[in-house]
């Protein structure tokens, strides 16, 4: 009796999950004492390192207060995490830190490009605008010069050009900062070019090939504002200027006819006649991009009406998707049916399954050539390749990747009724439509209607349904940017960076605003009128 009480008090083995559970509790220890204070001083030696580095960076482009404001906030974490006080801010900081890089600065930098008119030729600054226009104003002169070339590279490894004149047989080097005269005995030339150089290796083979781009933007200044260019591989001639800068106007004249130039405080120099000089530079220009979303025709009218479609695509996919999940998790509400599991599993699929992996499938099974839908219906329907058809898809496929979510949360809101509730509904003589009219909606909305208004706003920049099943197409009639499927994300998106005719990040980041704030006060009234409620409680 006495072994058998002995063992019956031996406590049970811990689990492995008791046992996994158990670890941080038991680490604890061993990394709040040396082990812990070097890995602190580690870490924050990689943060110091990081803000030199990031401080010599800012320094070098002259942005004094950037790096005033880093080291001040770089002494500050270092003073938190070496002190024993403050320990709240020692588990802040981190989470502050990744909320200021991921969320504030992009928001902070969307909004300063919102008012600039960064865009394709105007990404630089106007210093580098305005040498880009005196190297794109070089041209052949009447009586230019050219010349036998071989890219080399000198004892330094840097890209130089050896040049022989083709009138005077005189050779020289050329770098990107002199012509230099060399002695012709030490430069080898035949019928085919040039061959060697004394002092130089000549860059041959597939070097030769990928140096194409590096030489087409190579040159040699000469005398004056002129300037020698390679044409292809083998040949280089000497380019005048067109055009003269004048510094102290800040204007550039056309030599050949006297045209001026001006500065027009929108990042170009432009004409009397409009006529504009590339590249051109990226400038502040106030609310420009708002005026023109308002009033210009070829930005205002694709702007509304993608603004309708995405309206009337959020509103049909939530409403369409909320009901068909209900009457699903109303028709499943039974816990006596047969193969109950199984239902609700099927019903699920579709949301367990990754987003852009079921509409690539669908853009396949709704081609109108191929697919099998229709193909299994045998109909001839342009689902992705019509305006309204187009329209009709991306709803049913929104709705078919949405509803199990709606059905999953109906479903849990519906068995967290109480039945005494609509057992007392139905004593009071309500019918079926009434007892759900008048109890289970009201509370079924108290739970799901933050949700649906968070599934609108979700579906107002719902990117991806677009983007992979029509690339928000077909083409619309106006053969603008936006195609007849394009909401206000993708078509922003093909502002920004897949449009034919450039890229306007200005533009871009303005309607990003306007969607913000769309969305934010659409969800605010609605979050507002859901208030209501509340009361039913």
């Amino acid at each position: 009796m006495t072994t058998t009480a002995a063992r019956a008090e031996v406590p049970p083995r811990p689990t492995f999950a008791q046992k996994v559970m158990a670890l941080p509790s038991r680490a604890a220890p061993f990394f709040s004492g040396p082990v812990g204070l070097a890995i602190k001083i580690f870490l924050l030696a990689l943060v110091n390192a990081l803000a030199v580095w990031a401080a010599i960076v800012l320094a070098d482009e002259g942005k004094w207060a950037a790096v005033a404001v880093l080291a001040v906030t770089t002494f500050l974490i270092d003073l938190a995490y070496l002190t024993r006080r403050a320990l709240p801010l020692k588990f802040l900081i981190p989470g502050t830190v990744l909320m200021i890089a991921f969320q504030v600065v992009p928001i902070l930098y969307t909004v300063n490009v919102a008012f600039t008119n960064y865009s394709t030729g105007h990404i630089l600054s106007k210093d580098q605008a305005i040498v880009g226009i005196k190297g794109n104003s070089l041209a052949p002169p009447p009586d230019g010069k050219s010349y036998l070339m071989a890219p080399a590279r000198d004892a330094d490894g840097a890209l130089v050009l050896l040049l022989v004149d083709e009138d005077t047989g005189n050779t020289f080097v050329g770098t990107t900062e002199e012509l230099r005269p060399i002695e012709r005995s030490s430069v080898e030339v035949d019928d085919l070019g040039i061959l060697s150089a004394e002092g130089y290796t000549l860059v041959k083979g597939p070097e030769l090939v990928t140096l194409d781009r590096e030489l087409t933007a190579y040159t040699v200044p000469t005398s004056g504002d002129a300037a020698i260019r390679p044409e292809g591989l083998d040949t280089a001639v000497e380019l005048a200027p067109t055009l003269r800068y004048q510094p102290a106007r800040d204007q550039f004249t056309r030599i050949a006819d006297g045209v001026v130039f001006t500065d027009n405080e929108k990042g170009s120099f432009t004409a009397r006649s409009g006529e504009e000089l590339e590249p051109g530079w990226k400038t502040n220009i106030g609310f420009a991009n708002f005026d023109k979303i308002l009033h210009n025709p070829l930005v205002r009218d694709p702007f509304l009406r993608v603004f309708v479609w995405t309206f009337v695509f959020a509103f049909l996919a939530v409403l369409i998707s909320f009901v068909l999940g209900l009457l699903l998790a109303i028709t499943l509400d039974k816990p006596d049916m047969h193969f109950l599991r199984t239902y609700r599993v099927l019903l699920i699929l579709p949301y367990a399954i990754p987003g852009f992996l079921s509409l690539l499938v669908w853009q396949g099974l709704l081609n109108d050539d191929f697919g099998v839908v229709n193909k299994l219906l045998h109909i001839d329907v342009p689902w992705l390749f019509d305006s309204n058809w187009a329209k009709v898809s991306v709803i049913l496929v929104s709705v078919w990747l949405t509803s199990p979510y709606f059905f999953l949360i109906s479903l849990g809101a519906l068995q967290s009724i109480p039945t005494e509730l609509k057992e007392a509904a139905r004593v009071d003589g309500g019918g079926p439509w009434q007892v759900f009219r008048k109890v289970t909606l009201p509370l079924l909305l108290i739970v799901v209607g933050p949700l649906l208004i968070a599934s609108f706003a979700f579906n107002f920049n719902n990117f991806g349904n677009i983007y992979f099943l029509t690339g928000g197409g077909p083409q619309s009639s106006d053969q603008t940017t936006a195609g007849d499927t394009d909401i206000l994300i993708s078509y922003t998106y093909k502002i920004a960076f897949a449009s034919g005719k450039g890229q306007d990040y200005g533009l871009a980041s303005a309607i990003a605003l306007i969607i913000f704030f769309i969305v934010a006060t659409i969800s605010s009234l609605a979050f507002w009128r859901t208030n209501a409620l509340e009361n039913i409680r």
